[in-house]
């Protein structure tokens, strides 16, 4: 089959692979559509540690291809998606609540530049196992993680699901919404853009939503922004500042991954707000006195990785079968696994107001 693969910091290449064995608990998937994340940017930069060969992408949109023996429930030529984050629900993280945090490990001392920490195993595809930029991909414990499409639903429309809604709707739960809240969503990537729809459901009656993009200012007041903050032309704290009366929100959503927003994030909130964070920082942070108000001022910063499972699928997926949200309009180019390289390309330098690419084999 072909695949997707890390070769180095730098290079991610189309290759020949084998077809992946399926065990008693697996299912082979045939990916009908996938995409890119910024987590494969950040894989691509070397910014995140892979091994090479590894093939990358983790948001799968496919067909039941082949069932291990011992798997329920499911039948072969079923449509489904998977989870990126797909865990083994008999670990202890799972079993204690934290599922996405299946198997968290360490790597020796820099050698992925974060001290020691590399990641979950919850996060398989394209980080510990085989991912799902290529034509087929093995889906570990299957009976948990596959997720079966309702009937009218096409791949483009359950394409954000597997990470980039599931992530940003975590944000806005992290974020402790409650009806009639004031929330900041800084940055309006996909995650950022499905986070402040998020607020949205959950009953934020005033959304502030910050980037230096206004075609993505744009899609934001589309699902969901009340006031949309370009940062090139404002003080983005000053102006939440006034839009509060001075007060603050309730919640800040950091959707980015840098100092910067990280930041802002903290001196837009009120005392006793909460920060959720999303962004994955690709070096060190720290907490500024004044913002953090030398630790007094009964902050809340909570951090999340997506959560994965077919029960979190089915929701996600309930939301958009009920017409609730559409986020069809994340989905602004279309191109074939053949040209994954032009993909990424184009995807990591930003060009032409892409947001997400739909990649088929």
């Amino acid at each position: 089959m072909k695949a997707a693969v890390f070769v180095q910091p730098g290079r991610i290449e189309l290759t020949d692979k084998p077809m992946p064995d399926v065990g008693p608990n697996d299912a082979l998937m045939r990916i009908t559509t996938t995409t890119i994340c910024g987590t494969d940017v950040h894989i691509l930069k070397g910014e995140y540690p892979v091994a090479p060969g590894l093939t990358v992408g983790h948001e799968p949109v496919g067909v039941i291809e082949k069932l291990g023996s011992a798997v329920r429930g499911y039948t072969e030529g079923q449509r489904v998606i998977a989870g990126a984050i797909c865990p083994d629900f008999n670990s202890y993280a799972a079993q204690d609540g934290a599922p996405s945090q299946d198997g968290s490990y360490l790597v020796p001392q820099g050698l992925c530049g974060c001290h020691g920490f590399k990641a979950t195993a919850g996060w398989r595809f394209g980080n510990l196992i085989d991912g799902t930029q290529a034509e087929y991909v093995r889906v570990p414990d299957a009976q948990a993680n596959l997720a079966p499409i309702p009937d009218g639903l096409s791949d483009e429309q359950v394409l954000m699901c597997p990470d980039i809604m599931s992530t940003g709707f975590k944000g806005a739960e992290n974020a402790r919404i409650r009806i009639g809240d004031t929330v900041v969503v800084l940055a309006q990537g996909p995650i950022g853009l499905c986070a402040t729809a998020g607020a949205r459901l959950l009953g934020a009656s005033t959304i502030i939503a910050v980037d230096g993009n206004t075609h993505r200012l744009g899609i934001a007041r589309q699902l969901g922004a009340d006031v949309t903050l370009n940062y090139r032309d404002c003080d983005v704290v000053d102006e939440v500042m006034k839009l509060t009366g001075g007060r603050g929100a309730d919640a800040a959503i950091e959707a980015l991954g840098t100092q910067a927003t990280f930041e802002q994030a903290l001196r837009v909130l009120r005392p006793g707000g909460t920060l959720s964070s999303l962004g994955v920082y690709a070096e060190d942070l720290r907490l500024p006195l004044s913002a953090f108000a030398a630790g007094l001022g009964d902050h809340t910063i909570r951090t999340a990785l997506c959560p994965g499972g077919k029960a979190r699928m089915r929701r996600l997926m309930n939301v958009l079968a009920a017409a609730r949200l559409d986020l069809g309009m994340l989905v602004t180019h279309h191109m074939a696994l053949d040209n994954i390289v032009a993909a990424y390309e184009l995807f990591s330098h930003q060009r032409d107001n892409v947001l997400k690419i739909a990649i088929t084999p």
